[in-house]
């Protein structure tokens, strides 16, 4: 039986400053992204202080933001939202249906021909980014998930399983800012490190991986927080979208070991 989920989700996030700020520029990703198992039927951002201009837009990549403008001195500044989404559920995939890995790199590569629209865009995740090396190392490290003629998306679980199995969860321990080099190096870190690192080992082999941030609920005794329903625990999370022909987009995290189709929250 197929079953639809309803959310409602209230993110809030709070600085405080230890002077005035006196002119502020924010931009905010906090508008769920149009996705076909997905729908977003209510969406309210507030901000503290009031008196501040704010202008909604798409980015390069089809992410909706908000860019809001502080003209008055602050020490606290205050971005909330509230949402409701819908969320639908998305058919089962059968990896040994996608295309060989190696057929995957070759009709990324550029050689001169016409590519079709879905494999030019995917080609703008295949490169580095300021969080992403493609280095030698991270091609090593997911060797064995890749032996020739096995199937893309046989290939990229294979390598979530492996970063779940070998990296420990440990908060606290990295920022955003700590290399993917150290994260290999000590097998340690969180949500965005597992994901920039199965990132990094799938295009440093040629092959199309980006970052998909949204939310986890979050339900085990482990995870509860005091005073919280169980209902209502969650948290921001990290994970990994790759192109796998004919499937397009599909979602993997390495963090709980899931796959889905297209894009979520």
């Amino acid at each position: 039986m197929k079953v639809v989920a309803n959310y409602r989700i209230r993110h809030e996030t709070r600085y405080d400053y230890s002077s005035d700020v006196a002119h502020s520029h924010q931009l905010l990703h906090l508008v769920p992204r149009p996705a076909p198992f997905q729908e977003c039927h209510e969406h309210v951002i507030t901000i503290s202080p009031a008196g501040y201009r704010r202008s909604d837009d798409v980015d390069a990549f089809g992410n909706p933001v908000t860019r809001i403008e502080i003209e008055q001195p602050h020490r606290t500044l205050v971005v909330g939202t509230q949402m409701c989404v819908r969320v639908h559920p998305r058919p089962v995939l059968a990896a040994a249906d996608t295309l060989p890995w190696e057929r995957v790199v070759a009709e990324l590569g550029y050689t001169g021909r016409e590519l079709g629209h879905e494999t030019l865009e995917a080609g703008r995740f295949r490169h580095e980014s300021p969080y992403v090396r493609v280095k030698h190392a991270f091609t090593a490290y997911a060797t064995d998930c890749f032996p020739p003629g096995r199937p893309i998306l046989a290939c990229a679980e294979a390598l979530m399983t492996k970063l779940n199995h070998e990296l420990t969860y440990a908060p606290g321990e990295t920022t955003i800012a700590t290399p993917l080099a150290e994260v290999l190096q000590r097998r340690r870190g969180v949500c965005q490190d597992y994901a920039h690192l199965m990132i990094a080992c799938l295009r440093s082999r040629g092959l199309a991986a980006r970052y998909v941030s949204g939310y986890v609920r979050l339900l085990t005794p482990r995870t509860a927080v005091a005073g919280a329903t169980a209902a209502a625990i969650g948290a921001s999370h990290a994970w990994v979208a790759i192109y796998s022909p004919p499937f397009g987009w599909v979602q993997l995290d390495p963090s709980f070991i899931k796959v889905s189709p297209c894009p979520s929250m």
